[in-house]
């Protein structure tokens, strides 16, 4: 893997990463351990907040997993870092949201990975699916998203019969934020970035880690696992600074001061 295989830019609070792998930006076990070095950075950066992943081009976001590679023995179960494929969807104590800007087709690994972000934009002429039933395999994180994303008829045919999903399709099936024109793709999750980083760093970490801890639980569950003090972010949160500033902010009719203490 070269150096400008992995691209990641640095916009005030924003880390842009790009993956740029011509010619389908297909991800092998080295890509994947990088990217997950790349994100682990990120997460540890107080000064970043949020991550915007991409792929290079028009054509494709992400093809998945590296056929070629497996080809030449790379093992489907191969160790793709401690982020797990991609770098960022396993990634432990991953407190800050990645936002897919998805450019093109997302295929198999590259569809799972637009499952594991928080927010996604796409542009107009993207597409998804998962072609692994058709080569004797599986999406094994598809197999377990895709489910609880789509109703089950259509999450079916996308996982047994390789449907393809149009950017319009999963905007309105709610895979998707928003769609816009390919040229304004990057403007656009921009903008959506922007928006997250005007917030309080200490209250988007909570959020995330309350829907990461309770999301599989009953409403009644979810609660007492938030009041007993299990989720641990929003303990820290509530006794912060940031927010005795934020309601002093808002008393005073200004902006507040985020410092993520």
């Amino acid at each position: 893997m070269t150096k400008e295989a992995i691209r990641a830019i640095r916009r005030e609070s924003t880390l842009e990463v790009v993956l740029d792998r011509p010619k389908a930006n297909a991800i092998d076990a080295v890509t994947s351990r990088e990217l997950g070095t790349v994100f682990a950075s990120f997460r540890d950066d107080p000064d970043l907040r949020v991550a915007i992943f991409t792929g290079a081009g028009e054509r494709f976001f992400s093809a998945g997993w590296d056929l070629a590679a497996g080809a030449e023995g790379e093992a489907y179960d191969s160790d793709f870092g401690t982020g797990g494929f991609g770098g960022f969807p396993e990634l432990p104590g991953l407190d800050k949201p990645v936002i897919a800007a998805v450019n093109g087709m997302a295929v198999g690994g590259g569809f799972e990975l637009v499952m594991s972000a928080d927010l996604v934009v796409a542009a107009e002429h993207a597409t998804f699916f998962l072609p692994e039933a058709s080569i004797g395999l599986i999406p094994d994180v598809g197999s377990v998203r895709l489910p609880r994303l789509l109703p089950a008829p259509l999450a079916n045919e996308v996982l047994l019969a390789g449907r393809q999903l149009t950017a319009e399709e999963a905007h309105r099936f709610g895979l998707v934020n928003k769609v816009v024109p390919g040229t304004e793709l990057m403007d656009a999750t921009r903008d959506l970035a922007a928006r997250i980083t005007a917030n309080a760093p200490l209250a988007v970490a909570a959020i995330l880690d309350i829907g990461r801890r309770t999301g599989h639980l009953p409403v009644a569950g979810a609660l007492h696992t938030l009041r007993s003090g299990a989720v641990g972010a929003y303990g820290k949160m509530l006794e912060s600074e940031d927010a005795r500033e934020g309601i002093r902010a808002f008393a005073e009719k200004r902006d507040p001061v985020w410092k993520g203490r």
